[in-house]
């Protein structure tokens, strides 16, 4: 069955009015149902909740999370984005017919029409003087006008100052200062089950907040972006979250809220964030450059290893990164690899799958030397090639 995976934002046609949600229906899919133990001969006493440290312990003295302090302070630092875009939409009339699109292919014979919409979400206060951390996806393309709404109900126009679609990171400047700020966090600091709270605009109910745990951390291959190494949640994530912040229970920004797995595009349980260590490096390049400068070894179309492919080309199993085409005038080329290698190592790392080497390749040093270890027909190879800048890697 088919995964569908969500980003949790509403786009929605201004000539059409606002929409309350996207959703998108699909096959529900259920879980067996947990089998019941028969009552134990001996009784154990059940543990005692732990409260998290520094709240008071509620009323019947059941000990409990308190998130009342944390989360008056840090809905202070969340606000509402607006993002009207145009989007160019082909007059064909039959814009989604198989049969149609063969005879007539992609072309514009129709001719074409901008159409107005509209992105709405949710976006982080990071800085006093008017800093704003977002999502990519909520800033869209050929963006025409942005409005930010503060939750002093505050409505201000804001511009890009650079958004970065390989993490789905997006940075906004409005000129307002004095501004509440949340406090960046350390998500390597993350422990599995840590009470989390996921603030923003689901549905545009600003100040908005839910609480759950962290699920799992490192998740990649969920098709949100292609450098990937999301924090997964429970915390309820609806479209309009997207941007928002997810915090700890220190109040520190630890992630950037950003889409969903979902079987019906609604809230089912599994959120992803992107981690604030990550954010946070791709928003000090956006404030420096305008752009975020990472490695590169030149173009390279790398796919999952599957069990034939392995077999075909002696792979001992699907461990690696495939890679299926690649630029002639780029440093992997130069340096002697070739479509159809396996890449299996990165300066001594193991690598699993495309996302894993991708990230390493953007995580090295511009400037130095890498050593890349592939499998060419099960036969072991290795190359050493520079790292170059992203932004002036040859295609």
């Amino acid at each position: 069955m088919a995964r569908r995976f969500f980003v949790s934002f509403v786009l929605v046609a201004v000539a059409a009015g606002f929409t309350a949600g996207l959703v998108v229906a699909g096959r529900a899919r259920t879980g067996p149902d947990a089998a019941t133990e028969a009552p134990s001969a001996v009784s154990t006493p059940a543990p005692v909740p732990q409260r998290v440290p520094g709240s008071p312990a509620p009323a019947g003295g059941i000990p409990g999370p308190d998130f009342t302090r944390i989360a008056g302070q840090a809905v202070r630092g969340v606000a509402n984005i607006s993002s009207l875009q145009v989007v160019r939409t082909r007059n064909t009339p039959f814009p989604n017919d198989p049969f149609f699109r063969y005879f007539f292919g992609d072309d514009d014979a129709f001719g074409s029409r901008d159409r107005r919409s509209l992105s709405l979400g949710s976006g982080v206060i990071i800085s006093n003087d008017g800093y704003v951390v977002t999502n990519n996806h909520v800033v869209g393309d050929n963006v025409r006008e942005i409005t930010i709404a503060l939750p002093d109900k505050r409505d201000i126009k804001g511009h890009v100052i650079g958004a970065d679609p390989m993490t789905d990171i997006a940075l906004l400047k409005i000129g307002v200062t004095g501004l509440p700020v949340v406090p960046w966090g350390d998500s390597s600091q993350l422990k599995i089950g840590e009470w989390v709270l996921a603030i923003g605009s689901p549905f545009q109910l600003s100040q908005t907040v839910t609480a759950g745990i962290v699920s799992a951390t490192g998740r990649a291959n969920m098709g949100f972006a292609q450098y990937e190494d999301f924090i997964q949640t429970d915390a309820a994530i609806n479209p309009g979250n997207s941007g928002g912040a997810l915090i700890n229970t220190r109040g520190e920004l630890v992630g950037i809220n950003t889409g969903i797995y979902s079987e019906s595009g609604g809230y089912q349980g599994i959120g992803f964030a992107v981690p604030s260590n990550l954010a946070r490096r791709v928003v000090d390049d956006l404030m420096k450059y305008g752009e975020v400068r990472r490695g590169s070894i030149g173009y390279l179309g790398l796919e999952r290893l599957s069990p034939q492919y392995a077999e075909d080309l002696g792979a001992p199993n699907t461990s690696g990164a495939l890679i299926g085409r690649m630029g002639r005038a780029s440093e992997a080329y130069d340096a002697g690899m070739r479509p159809g290698d396996i890449i299996v190592g990165f300066n001594g790392h193991a690598i699993d799958d495309p996302s894993q080497f991708l990230r390493l390749v953007a995580d090295a040093k511009i400037g130095s030397m890498a050593t890349i270890k592939v499998l060419r027909q099960g036969r072991a190879m290795e190359f050493k090639l520079p790292v170059v800048s992203s932004s002036r890697s040859r295609r």
